[in-house]
């Protein structure tokens, strides 16, 4: 190929041949028919690194703002107290990263041994892994495009050293964009379980979740089911349940009815859950009483189930045929 512009975003975009930067270019012909992509390698460097992983799970969401950082945080937490059960929670939302906040682990640092990337660790069997802790000051901006967050995701799944995991949890930005391509792309080899979208009640939520379904379904990625996060707030007095994000259109439940997706459950508002990330606690821990501790907790119950001997495991939640992911990712087709 010849000489490209600086700000090529790669024969393997989504974007090849069709970004503003491509316009002028002498490839951008080329790029946009797909004939200058190549497979990827890392893939099955990262199908041979993920088999020591057991069950992968990815947390979407359409719109940000919604609480899935917090929802990854509290499902890792949560498997997490069966002391038999090894959890891995990596964040690749790579310009928000919130999980080190959330998980009490601001400050630390990777650090690197002969197998890779050593997570840094909340407990014994709960590890982590954000591009927060790449960064010399929580305040510092990541101002990357697509290409070079596709590096670092990549760079995650094949290098960080997570051992024999039970659970990889896959905190992900809101949105449909090149991060969750190359995910779906990387992990459908490695036999991807499936994904988790979380929303709120109000239909401004809904809209952008209904097209992170239509994106799960385009890439032939099982949707896990649907949590309705900041699903009403019960008063610790009297009980009684009142609407804070009035579902005017019948919320997480109708949309689930009508698009045939499961509804995992419903977490009620609690002011102690931003004060427990904020503090990088456990709220189900810190409140275990609380109506959302339940609702966390019957989610996570819904889809495992111990046995004797063995580890938890999720029922129904299998893993996915391989996807056009990949072709989407080299522009091939559009999402």
């Amino acid at each position: 190929m010849e000489e490209v512009p600086h700000d090529c975003p790669g024969a393997d975009s989504a974007q090849a041949g069709r970004g503003a930067s491509c316009q002028g270019c002498p490839n951008q012909r080329l790029c946009a028919s797909g004939a200058g992509a190549t497979p990827d390698p890392a893939i099955e460097e990262i199908k041979e690194k993920m088999k020591t992983v057991k069950h992968k799970i990815l947390v979407l969401s359409g719109k940000g703002g919604v609480g899935k950082s917090t929802f990854s945080a509290h499902l890792a937490h949560g498997l997490a107290e069966d002391e038999n059960t090894q959890v891995a929670l990596l964040d690749i939302d790579i310009c928000g990263p919130s999980i080190p906040k959330i998980m009490g682990l601001e400050g630390e640092q990777v650090h690197q041994s002969g197998s890779g990337w050593s997570p840094v660790y909340v407990d014994e069997n709960l590890g982590v892994m954000s591009i927060g802790f790449l960064l010399s000051s929580p305040d510092d901006a990541v101002i990357w495009r697509g290409p070079k967050k596709n590096g670092m995701i990549k760079q995650f799944l094949r290098d960080v050293d997570w051992g024999e995991v039970d659970y990889l949890i896959v905190d992900t930005p809101p949105g449909t964009s090149d991060e969750h391509l190359s995910v779906v792309q990387y992990l459908t080899a490695a036999r991807i379980d499936g994904a988790v979208l979380v929303t709120t009640p109000q239909e401004v939520s809904l809209q952008d979740v209904r097209k992170e379904i239509n994106f799960c379904r385009k890439v032939k990625l099982p949707i896990i089911g649907v949590v309705e996060n900041m699903s009403g707030f019960i008063c610790p007095n009297c009980k009684k349940e009142s609407q804070i994000f009035p579902p005017t259109t019948g919320g997480a439940a109708a949309m689930c009815h009508d698009l045939k997706l499961p509804l995992l459950g419903r977490v009620p508002l609690d002011p102690h859950i931003g004060k427990s990330c904020d503090k990088g606690q456990s709220f189900l821990v810190e409140a275990p009483d609380s109506p959302a501790t339940v609702a966390y907790r019957s989610i996570i119950q819904s889809k495992c189930e111990s046995k004797s001997g063995e580890h938890r495991r999720l029922r129904g939640w299998e893993g996915a045929e391989r996807s056009e992911a990949g072709r989407l990712w080299e522009g091939r087709s559009s999402v």
